[in-house]
């Protein structure tokens, strides 16, 4: 048995926008080995688990990478 809780580690605030970093974070978010690709497969995932609680945990995963990275 185990307890999920859905919080961040981190506090995020972002004070000044980075092009740069905008531009790293937009290479990992595409292709097959992207961010997009993995959130995909958990949600995919999802409707193969056979208990209630990890088919939260996989949905959880797989909205929060799609969230994070748009």
């Amino acid at each position: 048995m185990f307890i999920y809780e859905k919080k961040l580690q981190y506090p995020v605030k972002i004070a000044t926008p980075n092009p740069k970093l905008a531009q790293v974070i937009i290479t990992q978010f595409g292709g097959p080995d992207g961010e997009l690709g993995a959130s995909m497969r958990y949600l995919s995932q999802r409707f193969a688990m056979p208990w209630g609680e990890l088919k939260g945990l996989l949905t959880d995963i797989g909205t929060s990478v799609t969230v994070w990275s748009l």
